[in-house]
């Protein structure tokens, strides 16, 4: 699809309303997406279509996705310069992947390792919404005809899918949709389980709950979990694979500080792993203090919470149908 090229590069994500966010949600994801605000044109949503792939409380799900959009406004998300938004309020995700489904293959979905993985965790409920939860997440893309996504190394399938279902769309009716390219996210190392350092801290992995911190941890409970956090065999603290819990440590205190990994190291040169610990603890909380009191701020005024999320719907709604209107008028429907 053509671009004018002086015209800002448009970088969309977006992230379910399945409970507070994890300390390597934002590390991962909602302190990048601040940064990505400088360079692009940024829409953010809160992807509640996906999170009922997975059965959910209706009271908990409107909760947590009012909750989440507060956090967004509270990350530091701006909605001057971007646009948040909840996309079951945008009819056309639901009406563009209908179509975007006839363009997609069965083999292609069948190969995605993350239906794999949740039909794993969901064994008794493996529906057709997890089966063809990719053509969804197409269409949260296309739709807005974004630029460039932010992608992790677990959704690079989705965004490979994405990429094959607008080139073969584009290929049959002109250039309707731009072809999406991942946005390389610089910063942290990737932050791992705190009593389980070989795996991602996510919040959809939170069974033992002093694996994860999550975002509106009160100080005193996220001390205590990097307390507990699994340390290594040895005394020395040193970023090397072979000590995933004290590598793991030394990304979250480097994420707050803004320290290297050896700057790091050579501070806590001859420290014990307790005092350590009490550093990276310290780091943590006053990295998230301003973030938790904007948030109390923000949520005790609902009006203009919702005066927002109503402002921000129709802007990403009007983005929406013009892209739904041309694919229309492409395949022939009556009326466009």
């Amino acid at each position: 699809m053509q671009q004018d090229k002086n015209k800002r590069k448009v970088a969309l994500s977006g992230m379910q309303p399945t409970g507070t966010p994890s300390l390597g949600n934002y590390l991962g994801a909602l302190s990048n997406w601040v940064k990505m605000q400088e360079e692009c044109d940024c829409i953010f949503f809160i992807a509640d279509l996906h999170a009922v792939t997975v059965r959910q409380n209706p009271a908990d799900l409107r909760k947590n996705t009012r909750n989440l959009f507060t956090l967004f406004l509270a990350v530091g998300l701006d909605p001057e310069r971007s646009i948040l938004f909840c996309h079951s309020a945008v009819p056309a995700h639901a009406e563009l992947t209908w179509i975007l489904s006839c363009f997609t293959y069965i083999g292609e979905l069948g190969r995605m390792t993350q239906f794999k993985d949740k039909s794993a965790r969901h064994d008794d409920n493996i529906n057709a919404g997890l089966f063809t939860y990719p053509v969804l997440m197409a269409t949260d893309i296309l739709l807005y005809q974004a630029d460039y996504v932010p992608v992790g190394e677990d959704q690079r399938q989705h965004l490979e899918i994405t990429r094959d279902i607008a080139m073969r769309f584009n290929n049959v009716y002109g250039d309707v949709f731009t072809v999406p390219e991942p946005y390389i996210l610089k910063g942290t190392g990737r932050i791992m389980g705190l009593q389980n350092p070989e795996k991602k801290m996510s919040k959809s992995e939170s069974d033992n709950e002093n694996n994860v911190i999550f975002l509106m941890d009160p100080p005193n409970v996220i001390r205590n979990k990097i307390k507990r956090a699994v340390t290594d065999s040895g005394g020395e603290i040193r970023y090397t694979e072979e000590k995933p819990g004290i590598m793991n440590l030394l990304n979250i205190y480097g994420a707050f500080t803004g320290k290297t990994p050896e700057q790091a190291e050579k501070e806590f040169a001859g420290v014990g792993y307790g005092d350590f610990k009490l550093a990276v603890a310290d780091a943590v909380v006053a990295g998230l203090e301003p973030i938790q009191a904007r948030f109390k701020e923000i949520n005790e005024d609902k009006e203009y919470v919702d005066r927002l999320l109503n402002e921000h719907t129709e802007r990403a709604a009007a983005i929406a149908r013009r892209t739904l209107r041309k694919v229309y008028r492409k395949v022939g429907f009556i009326g466009y």
